[in-house]
């Protein structure tokens, strides 16, 4: 997000997995009444800026909390919020949006780990091998701290020039050496394997000497193994949609990277709702476009003053704009399906390795008893790290460990967040039962048919012998597993 600028008016999910497993999400043939509830039917988020400080606004709050299923920080992420002063960080207002997500079952977009503006005044002073060294720390210190709880981070905010040159901004950053955005996207990746990595810039809607800038830059990187999940398109837009607005996401969705509308609002006018609906369209129609995100609520709480650039008015109410997105939303084609849905072999035996922290599902000390607890631990192939999915129909399995013969089980049939997951002697029983959906790059979640929560290891750890405990479902990192048939 920029500070106030004058806004130009031209401004699957079926996933193969490992040795011939799949795993996919249901369809649903209803029309969603919200719009987080239609995005999620058509296998996107929906999503808005938040500014922590109006989490005390009743209003606000209610919106936020019916409508959206994923936020992302307005400020309290970036440099100067972080790291106020050089190697002392502060994460309040980062954690406790992230813990409203949480509470929630919502997602969360990290913005931004670098960017020209709001740096800190210390930040400012530095350059060369100096501001190099503390960018990158910077990035790493973040990013580790938010592990396994970010949905999607922007790692670098607007680093192009406006204009017809297509080239990079003059920055202090830029000034450290060309290779800076790669740098902080290599430290990204390192610090949080298993957050989705986007560039995010502006004026960058349609097929433009900038966008082809970040373009070729994206290119590059793909071609190179530098690792970039995404990009970001912020669409900041005034009275009027580019023609080749949808030909321009698809461009870069070629490239083998996901697009995503990251801060989208409209100038008010006759065709406020219709460029809202042509963008929304767009989305749908590009496989890998996950998303939307407006930059705000009402239209009181956006950046763009009398613009009246939301979806909802100063006083809370739905306007054409949020009718026509939903409208545009339920008129969308459902995410596809693999009928009859694809099954775990359950003849075979599975490794679960965790997407955070690269550990495996295990019973704690070869325990064989009733209630011992399970944790993650380095992979090592043991029976204690072997699972057989046992069908329950409906598309619901056990899991049973090889070692003791037990299955994984929801002690006491807890419906509560943090609630044990253990082993126990195979009763069939609900709380023993899950089903798989898909998170994409051949990872899943498990999710218990008795409570509807997921199984995740507790608090992101990334330690031998965290813990594993169900939760919310927001498709965290440490949520997703990945199904490694061994045997």
């Amino acid at each position: 997000m920029t500070s106030k600028r004058t806004v130009l008016s031209t401004m699957a999910l079926a996933v193969a997995l490992t040795a011939g497993m799949t795993a996919t999400l249901a369809s649903t043939a209803s029309a969603g009444t919200t719009l987080k509830a239609s995005a999620a039917e058509k296998g996107r988020y929906f999503g808005a800026a938040v500014a922590t400080g109006k989490l005390s606004d009743s209003q606000y709050v209610g919106i936020l909390n019916r409508e959206f299923n994923s936020v992302v920080a307005e400020n309290e992420m970036k440099w100067d919020a972080t790291e106020p002063q050089q190697g002392r960080f502060s994460y309040t207002g980062g954690d406790r949006l992230v813990s409203h997500a949480r509470a929630n079952g919502m997602t969360v977009r990290g913005h931004t780990l670098l960017w020209h503006a709001q740096q800190p005044g210390w930040a400012q002073g530095l350059s060369g091998s100096a501001l190099r060294n503390a960018a990158i720390n910077h990035v790493t210190q973040v990013a580790t701290h938010f592990r396994g709880q970010i949905h999607s981070w922007d790692v670098v905010n607007e680093a192009f020039a406006d204009g017809g040159g297509g080239g990079r901004r003059d920055s202090n950053l830029q000034r450290t050496g060309n290779d800076w955005i790669e740098a902080a996207f290599r430290a990204a990746r390192s610090a949080d394997p298993g957050a989705k990595l986007c560039y995010n810039d502006y004026n960058t809607d349609g097929v433009n000497a900038k966008s082809t800038g970040v373009y070729n830059m994206v290119r590059d990187f793909k071609a190179r193994g530098v690792p970039i999940d995404c990009v970001g398109f912020q669409s900041h837009l005034g009275t009027s949609l580019p023609g080749d607005y949808q030909a321009n996401l698809q461009r870069f969705a070629d490239l083998g990277v996901d697009v995503q509308i990251t801060e989208l609002d409209v100038m008010t006018g006759s065709n406020q709702a219709n460029i809202y609906a042509s963008v929304t369209r767009a989305c749908l129609a590009i496989a890998r476009c996950n998303g939307i995100t407006v930059w705000g609520v009402r239209d009181s709480d956006s950046w763009r003053g009398t613009d009246d650039a939301l979806l909802f008015d100063r006083s809370g109410n739905k306007k054409a704009a949020y009718n026509a997105v939903l409208d545009a939303l339920n008129a969308g084609s459902n995410p596809p399906t693999t009928p009859p849905p694809g099954t775990p072999d359950t003849t075979a035996w599975y490794l679960l390795v965790n997407r955070n922290s690269g550990k495996a599902l295990d019973v704690y000390n070869l325990a064989t008893n009733d209630g011992a607890r399970i944790t993650q631990w380095a992979r090592n192939n043991g029976n204690q790290q072997q699972w057989q999915f046992v069908d329950s129909g409906g598309g619901y399995y056990r899991l049973k460990s090889r070692l003791s013969g037990k299955v994984l089980d929801v002690y006491n049939f807890s419906t509560t967040n943090g609630g044990s997951i253990v082993q126990w002697s195979d009763g069939n029983g609900t709380n023993q039962q899950f089903r798989l959906a898909d998170s994409d790059g051949g990872y899943v979640r498990l999710i218990n048919r008795n409570s509807n929560k997921v199984v995740e290891v507790q608090g992101a750890s990334t330690a031998d012998g965290g813990n594993i405990v169900q939760y919310d479902d927001w498709n965290g990192s440490n949520q997703q597993w990945q199904l490694i048939r061994i045997g």
